[in-house]
C-alpha cells in the first residue's frame, strides 16, 4: 500500500479532515497515488507551538538521550526499507533498487550522528588573571524550518532531522509536495523510535507560501534549505531580512575533467551511469565533460555505448536501470535543451526525444560539438542530458570548469598525482571527485561555494549550523 499521507503536528498524524489537498502522481504511469493534505495557517502555528514547547526541554536532553532516539530510527529505517523505498520509486519514479538504497544508506547518518552528538564540545581558555575562569560551550541555536526537495526526498529529509535533533533542536519539515511519502515514513520512524511529541513537526502546502510564513515567524531561528539557486536567494534573502542563520545547498553544473593519462573505458563507464542515476535529478551528477582531445573519440564511443544501453521503464520493473524523470516540465526542460543544442549546430550521438506518450520518459542523451555559450554548457540540466568537449590545455580546462558561477561538486581522472593534486587544488567547487564517485557519506561535508551554497550538512562540520557559541568569564 502507499504511505498514507499526513501532516504530522505535536506527536500526531493529520490526515485531510477537511484540509485542501493536492494529488501525488506517479511519473511512470500518471496514476493518482493519494491526496496530499496542505496545512492551515492554524496548522502552521500549532506545529511552531509545539517545536517551541519541546524545545524548552529537548535543549537540556542528555546527548546519551539523544543517541538513543536516533540509533532506533537507523533500526527502524532498515526494518523498513523496502516498503519505504518502493512508495519512493511509486511517486519519484527511480529504480527500486536505487530507492531502496536510498533508505538503507541513510540509516548510517542517523548511526553516525547518534554517535557524534555526543562529541559537541566546548573548551577552557587560559585566563590572564589567575581568579578568572573562561570557558565556552556550544548551545542549540533553537527551533529551526527545513526545506527539502524531491530528488532524494528520503536522504536530503533525515540529513537536517538528525542534525538538528542529535543538536538539541527542534524542528519545522516541509518536505516536496510531489514526493512525500518519504517524509511521512520519516516522521513515522522518529515517532515509533520515541522522540518526545513537537522535536519533528511535517507540513505540507504552497512552497513559496509556507516558506515565507515558517521563516519570518520570531520562533524559527535557523533556516535550512536544499534546492534550487533561485529559491535559495529568495529564502536567504528572507532569512537575512530576520537576521537568521541558514545552511543552503544548492544546484550546480558539475565539471568532469578527463585527462589523456585517465583510463579511459573506467572513467567514461562510470561517468556514464553516474549521470543516468536517477535520471540526472542529482545536485551532484557530471554534467559538463571536458574530455583531453588525444582520448575523446574513445572516450566518446565507450560513454556513448554505456548511455546508449541504459534500460529505461517504470522504476518497479525487474532490470530497469533509469526510471522517468519525476516531473513532466522536467522532460520539457529537456527538450529545450536540446533544441537550442540544434541551433548550435551540435551533434545528437544517442537520446534526444522525449519516449511515449505514457509517463515522463526522456532517454540519456549525449551531445557533442557544443560552444562554452550553449544552454547546456551554461545552465543546470537537472537531467540526463550529457554535453562532451574536447580540450587540449589543461589549464584551459579548469579555466572553463571554474567559469561559471556554482560550485558544488566536481570530477578529475588522471593517473598522474601531480595532475591530481593540481586540479584538486585549482578547482572551485565544495567537492573534488578523484578517479571514482566518493561524496555524500555520512562522515564527509557535502556542501558547495559561490552560488552552489553556503553550510556543509555531514561530517563533523554537520552541527554548525545548528550551534551557537557562548563564551563564560566568571571571576
Amino acid at each position: 500500500m502507499y504511505e498514507k499521507l499526513a501532516l504530522y503536528i505535536d506527536g500526531k498524524f493529520i490526515e485531510a479532515e477537511g484540509r485542501k489537498t493536492e494529488p501525488v502522481v506517479n511519473p511512470a504511469t500518471g496514476e493518482v497515488l493519494g491526496h496530499l493534505p496542505h496545512a492551515s495557517t492554524d496548522d502552521l502555528d500549532r506545529a511552531l507551538a509545539a517545536a517551541q514547547r519541546a524545545f524548552a526541554s529537548w535543549k537540556k536532553t542528555s546527548p546519551l538521550e539523544r543517541s538513543k532516539v536516533l540509533r532506533k530510527v537507523a533500526e527502524l529505517a532498515r526494518e523498513r526499507a523496502q516498503q519505504i523505498g518502493r512508495n519512493i520509486t511509486l511517486d519519484q519514479g527511480k529504480p527500486l533498487a536505487e530507492s531502496t538504497a536510498e533508505v538503507t544508506v541513510c540509516a548510517e547518518h542517523a548511526e553516525w550522528h547518534a554517535e557524534e552528538c555526543r562529541r559537541i564540545y566546548g573548551r577552557v581558555i587560559p585566563p590572564r588573571r589567575d581568579d578568572v575562569r573562561q570557558i565556552v560551550v556550544r548551545e542549540p541555536v533553537g527551533v529551526c524550518a527545513a526545506f527539502t526537495p524531491w530528488n532524494f526526498p528520503f536522504n536530503q529529509a533525515i540529513r537536517k532531522i538528525v542534525a538538528a535533533i542529535g543538536s538539541g533542536c527542534t524542528l519545522v519539515l516541509k518536505g516536496p509536495e510531489t514526493a512525500p511519502s518519504a517524509v511521512v515514513a520519516l516522521a513515522r520512524l522518529f515517532h515509533d523510535a520515541g522522540l518526545p511529541a513537537g522535536c519533528l513537526n511535517v507540513v505540507w502546502g504552497v512552497p513559496a507560501e509556507i516558506s515565507s510564513y515558517l521563516i519570518q515567524s520570531p520562533i524559527v531561528r535557523k533556516v535550512s534549505f536544499t534546492g534550487s539557486i533561485p529559491v535559495g536567494k529568495q529564502l536567504a534573502a528572507l532569512a537575512g531580512a530576520h537576521m537568521k542563520r541558514g545552511t543552503w545547498e544548492l544546484g550546480g553544473h558539475s565539471p568532469a575533467i578527463v585527462f589523456d593519462d585517465a583510463d579511459v573505458t573506467s572513467a567514461a563507464t562510470m561517468l556514464a551511469k553516474l549521470k543516468t542515476r536517477n535520471a540526472g535529478q542529482v545536485c551532484v551528477s557530471p554534467s559538463r565533460f571536458f574530455v583531453q582531445r588525444k582520448i575523446y573519440d574513445e572516450f566518446a564511443q565507450v560513454f556513448t555505448s554505456v548511455i546508449a544501453s541504459t534500460k529505461i521503464g517504470n522504476g518497479l520493473d525487474e532490470g530497469t536501470q533509469m526510471g522517468p524523470l519525476a516531473h513532466e516540465r522536467r522532460v520539457a526542460a529537456m527538450e529545450a535543451f536540446v533544441a537550442d543544442a540544434h541551433t548550435h549546430g551540435a551533434r545528437i550521438m544517442t537520446g534526444g526525444e522525449r519516449l511515449g506518450a505514457k509517463g515522463w520518459f526522456f532517454p540519456p542523451t549525449v551531445i557533442s560539438g557544443l560552444p562554452d555559450a550553449a544552454r547546456l554548457m551554461t545552465e543546470e540540466p537537472f537531467g540526463p542530458i550529457a554535453p562532451l568537449v574536447p580540450f587540449d590545455d589543461p589549464d584551459d580546462a579548469i579555466r572553463r570548469a571554474n567559469g561559471l558561477p556554482y560550485g558544488l561538486s566536481s570530477y578529475v581522472f588522471t593517473e598522474s598525482l601531480k595532475r591530481a593534486n593540481h586540479a584538486a587544488n585549482a578547482l572551485e567547487a565544495g567537492m573534488v571527485n578523484i578517479n571514482h564517485f566518493g561524496s555524500a557519506l555520512a562522515e564527509t561535508p557535502f556542501g558547495g561555494v559561490k552560488e552552489s551554497g553556503i553550510g556543509s550538512e555531514g561530517g563533523t562540520e554537520t552541527f554548525d549550523g545548528y550551534l551557537v557559541t557562548k563564551f563564560i568569564t566568571q571571576c
